[in-house]
């Protein structure tokens, strides 16, 4: 029972990180930054993907175990995630432009606890045999 609450706890507290990206999309597409600073069409996009993974993570933090593939998604692309950002990272180093780890960590921890915490497939009930 424990595992459970630590994976509803995990799932809470991922959920509402991954939501309040809201406020950095909206900030994006309120001031025009992404196409007067950063001149990057991307960013609010991207910021795009977090807000339903965390509506959907909330949502299976009730009952982890009938949700075992949103959380598999969410940590997969997680993982995948910070996989692009630590070949980003290197790239930049590799072309003197010096970017912190920190957030590729981040992004691969999250991915490995949500594995970890992964609730145990449901054996399937035969009608007429329980």
């Amino acid at each position: 029972m424990k595992r459970k609450r630590l994976t509803q706890i995990v799932l809470v507290i991922v959920g509402l990180v991954n939501l309040a990206m809201i406020y950095f999309l909206y900030m994006d597409l309120r001031h025009s930054s992404w196409l007067l600073v950063q001149k990057n069409e991307c960013d609010p996009m991207f910021l795009s993907f977090f807000i339903p993974v965390g509506v959907f993570l909330l949502m299976a933090a009730r009952r982890p175990s009938e949700h075992r593939s949103m959380i598999a998604l969410a940590a997969w692309w997680n993982i995948s995630h910070g996989a692009v950002m630590a070949i980003q990272t290197v790239e930049a180093w590799n072309h003197g432009v010096h970017r912190n780890f920190a957030d590729v960590i981040l992004f691969l921890v999250i991915g490995v606890v949500l594995l970890v915490l992964l609730p145990a497939k449901r054996e399937a009930v035969t009608p007429g045999l329980a």
